[in-house]
């Protein structure tokens, strides 16, 4: 068993898990969604980020790209979310907490495409 590869697959599926378990819930309640939970999906993303830097080949390329795309939608959740607490006077109101739901929407799918681009490696290595 390769312990990099076992970390690899760790960070891609807790990065996933994490997005996941924060974008379930009613869209626009913010009791339903944890700055916390939120938190870690954002640096366990730049993680990965970091860990696939490593990989020369064409899948760890794609899987590079994946990774990019969930840290610039979080950063950018996260500069809402920053914003409306700290800033702006209104506080988080719906329409504000269901963009931030919105954005880690779309870093959950480009999480789920990273986890499949893993299974596809996976599955070709067994060749």
């Amino acid at each position: 068993m390769n312990k990099e590869k076992v970390i690899f697959a760790f960070f891609i599926v807790l990065a996933l898990t994490l997005n996941f378990g924060f974008f379930i819930g009613d869209l626009t309640d913010p009791e339903h969604h944890n700055v916390f939970e939120f938190f870690a999906a954002l640096v366990v993303s730049l993680i990965c980020t970091v860990i696939k830097f490593g990989d020369r080949t064409h899948l760890g390329a794609l899987m590079l790209a994946t990774s990019l795309v969930v840290d610039l939608q979080l950063i950018v959740a996260a500069g809402i979310w920053g914003y409306a607490e700290h800033i702006s006077g209104t506080g988080m109101d719906p329409s504000t907490m269901s963009s931030i739901i919105s954005l880690s929407g779309g870093a959950l799918l480009a999480n789920i495409i990273s986890v499949v681009l893993l299974v596809v490696e996976t599955a070709l290595l067994r060749r």
